[in-house]
């Protein structure tokens, strides 16, 4: 597979920092699509052409680290193009951790809009959601 390739980036930073905004976006796109917006009875097939068209654009505009936006399917293709698990920390660090903070960091950002919890603790900020639906009664 196009997995990511540690010419020129042995640490992996710059895949890692494209597979980390990659995985942020298509989190804010999951829990909007999913928890934020309401197609009706088409619901389901609207969600899921979107959600296709958004991966295509952040495989397109992030494309440093390969289309995995998955930890899963990045060491995969390793494994299935060199017979091994890769020994490259930057491998590591591109498709497992940040991944992984990009995870918890666009929860944490979903929870400051609609509130809730992350890891069982809420956030001291938020939920911005609320508060546009407090003032817009107020100001009536």
């Amino acid at each position: 597979g196009p997995e990511f390739s540690s010419k020129g980036d042995e640490d992996g930073v710059a895949a890692g920092f494209s597979e980390f905004w990659a995985t942020t976006l298509l989190m804010i796109m999951i829990y909007v699509l999913n928890w934020e917006l309401n197609f009706g009875k088409y619901h389901y097939w609207i969600k899921q052409t979107l959600t296709a068209l958004g991966i295509r654009y952040l495989i397109e505009t992030f494309p440093l680290a390969g289309p995995a936006i998955n930890p899963m399917l990045g060491t995969t293709w390793y494994i299935f193009a060199n017979g091994a698990f890769p020994d490259e920390i930057g491998h590591y660090f591109t498709y497992w951790v940040c991944p992984f903070a990009a995870a918890v960091f666009a929860s944490c950002l979903y929870a400051v809009y609609a509130g809730g919890t992350v890891f069982g603790q809420k956030l001291p900020l938020g939920p911005v959601k609320g508060d546009a639906v407090s003032s817009s009664k107020k100001n009536k």
